[in-house]
């Protein structure tokens, strides 16, 4: 999860890097640090943000022309100054910066101590980077000879960026599980855990595949694999503008990210969506499309928000497609011994396209004979080289750590998904099919209706920020949206939450009920809404706290609720896609409220790229 950059070539090394690290402080943030190499080997870092390091370091000699730069999301040591990466070897010769985990670190760690190595961190970076040394050392050979040799014998993640001081114009680059994008410049590269510290500087970058080796020069590029067999680089056009990873006047990225959603919902739906011409065109599917409705069984695969996102998958495609699905989190499914069946199809749902239960949950799919197909967001991303075939986002770099708009972007593609297999299938009726076509159609824009005014959710959060607890409850298509305003508090407010079916809340949850328990019920008109009428009485009934998300023109929740938060008429099969809206404004005003950071939520990391 920890953010890597790396420069070498003619400008000054560390304001590259710090800018770098800036842009890649939503993967963690810690600790952070720099080395640079000149005449000497100088290394720089500290505990918390990137800012505190930039103050740590102001009137010291920064001059470099080859750096490599960290920010950190604690696994192995808590947050330090000595845990901090870049870490430097034993005989003070090398540093590096890793993201990912060595599993058997333990175990090399203890055969360096007996050989005499003392350690200065508690990190398994640390314990990789004396194993290079003494491999050098030891069979008297280059850098790179000892890192191929190290990586055949560590177990577990990695990407890992080494300098030396007797080599100043080279980075040795390594990664397996974790990425790594360079870009290539003239006359210099740039190096990264994704593209944006590298687009202000170009656009043509090579994305880095397992068990390669990169050896980067001002001047030049060499890809091995751990064979020392030379690779040739791929080179890829970065679809992606600066002005997307700035705040472009908003106050925080999470905010800019809601209000994205309009354009960002339009622009999943752009040159696929043609209601006119009662079509849908998706190159992914379109060439798969035997194998999707052929399909026995579809099991969706994701963590998190994207858990989420493939539960209304799973609503969709049941309804619509009558094709049976599973929703797994992918850190069990992986380790489940899951029956897998040739021809199962496999939905892999990630916003980075990296995370790693998710990949190796495919990589053991896809050796059973199933189809992958991933829905990212992140071109040239793991998962997306991995699939099968696939559909992207189109969602544009997302910031704030916690998901916005790569949330109803992936509900965008994956209800497309389900309506082009369904009409294939002959499921649903050429009528029903042209009213979803124009339903989803009209979304951007119903969207644009909620945000125009938000004067009354920042009023509610005012109300409600001191709560403790908050219960999120719907039904149907509404279930997995109350899942995720739960968890968007969670994330961003520290408030405790939980998500439930409104059905199941007297099977337990309803004991949490008193005058100061905060009700959110996602109750948008629907054939659940007479239930759901009666689910409010019931926390009414118990003296609780009822915030509504209700559809305009709605006369009977607004005269139960005690506040009501409006979105615009939909068809039920899309109104997830305006209901989950105000839940993500309730969750940053509530903590902006509360004075809490929530573009860098405390613990979290917006790529889990580790265990």
């Amino acid at each position: 999860m920890c953010g890597i950059v790396g420069y070498t070539g003619p400008r000054e090394a560390y304001p590259v890097i710090l800018k770098g690290l800036k842009r890649l402080e939503y993967r963690g943030y810690d600790s952070s640090g720099v080395a640079l190499v000149n005449s000497e080997l100088k290394v720089y870092k500290k505990k918390g943000k990137v800012s505190e390091l930039e103050e740590s370091v102001v009137g010291k000699d920064m001059h470099a022309h080859v750096g490599i730069g960290h920010t950190r999301w604690a696994t192995h040591g808590e947050p330090s100054d000595r845990n901090a990466h870049p870490h430097q070897s034993a005989g003070g010769s090398f540093a590096m910066i890793h993201n990912g985990i060595i599993e058997n670190y333990a175990s090399i760690k203890q055969e360096l101590v007996n050989k005499g190595y003392q350690f200065k961190s508690d990190t398994d970076t640390e314990v990789l980077l004396n194993f290079i040394e003494d491999i050098k050392q030891n069979n008297n050979c280059t850098l790179e000879q000892a890192l191929r040799i190290a990586l055949k014998r560590v177990v577990g993640a990695y990407c890992v960026l080494l300098v030396d001081k007797d080599d100043p114009e080279t980075i040795i680059a390594a990664r397996k599980g974790s990425p790594l994008v360079i870009g290539i410049g003239k006359g210099e590269h740039f190096l990264a855990s994704d593209a944006s510290p590298i687009v202000e500087y170009t656009k043509e970058v090579v994305y880095v595949n397992d068990y390669e080796i990169a050896i980067v020069r001002p001047d030049e590029l060499i890809l091995k694999n751990l064979g020392n067999e030379k690779q040739t680089p791929f080179i890829q056009k970065l679809d992606m503008e600066l002005a997307a990873i700035e705040k472009g006047g908003y106050d925080h990225f999470m905010l800019k990210e809601i209000y994205d959603q309009p354009q960002s919902i339009l622009d999943c739906l752009r040159g696929r969506l043609n209601p006119a011409a009662g079509t849908i065109t998706m190159n992914g599917v379109d060439n798969h499309l035997n194998a999707l409705i052929n399909a026995q069984r579809i099991v969706m695969v994701a963590c998190g928000t994207s858990w989420h996102a493939g539960l209304l998958a799973e609503y969709w495609i049941e309804d619509l497609c009558r094709i049976p699905v599973e929703v797994e989190y992918a850190s069990e499914f992986r380790y489940r011994n899951p029956v897998i069946n040739r021809g199962d199809v496999i939905v892999a749902i990630s916003q980075s396209g990296e995370t790693a239960d998710t990949l190796v949950a495919l990589e053991n799919a896809k050796e059973k004979g199933a189809f992958i197909f991933g829905v990212v967001n992140a071109v040239g991303s793991s998962i997306a080289r991995l699939s099968n075939a696939g559909a992207y986002t189109h969602a544009g770099p997302e910031i704030g750590v916690a998901s916005t708009k790569a949330f109803t972007g992936q509900l965008a593609v994956l209800v497309m998904m389900a309506l082009k297999i369904a009409y294939a299938k002959g499921t649903i009726d050429e009528k029903k099919y042209q009213h979803l076509l124009t339903e989803l159609h009209d979304v951007p824009e119903k969207v644009s209706q909620i945000l125009k005014d938000t004067s009354n959710i920042q009023a509610i959060a005012e109300k409600y920020k001191d709560a403790t607890d908050f219960l999120y409850l719907g039904r149907g298509y509404n279930f997995p949206v109350a899942l995720e305003g739960a968890l968007k508090l969670k994330e961003i407010s520290y408030i405790h939450a939980e998500g439930y079916p409104a059905a199941e809340m007297k099977h337990g949850p309803i004991a949490l009920v008193d005058d100061k328990l905060p009700v959110v019920f996602v109750a948008t008109k629907d054939k659940y809404y007479e239930k759901i009428v009666s689910n409010v009485q019931e926390i009414k009934a118990r003296k609780g706290k009822v915030i509504a998300v209700a559809t305009e023109g709605d006369e009977i929740i607004p005269g139960m609720a005690d506040d009501v938060m409006f979105v615009p008429d939909a068809d039920e099969t899309m109104a997830p896609l305006l209901s989950v809206i105000p839940l993500q404004l309730l969750s940053y005003y509530i903590g902006i409220a509360k004075g809490l950071d929530v573009d860098k939520p405390r613990n979290l990391a917006k790529s889990v790229t580790v265990e």
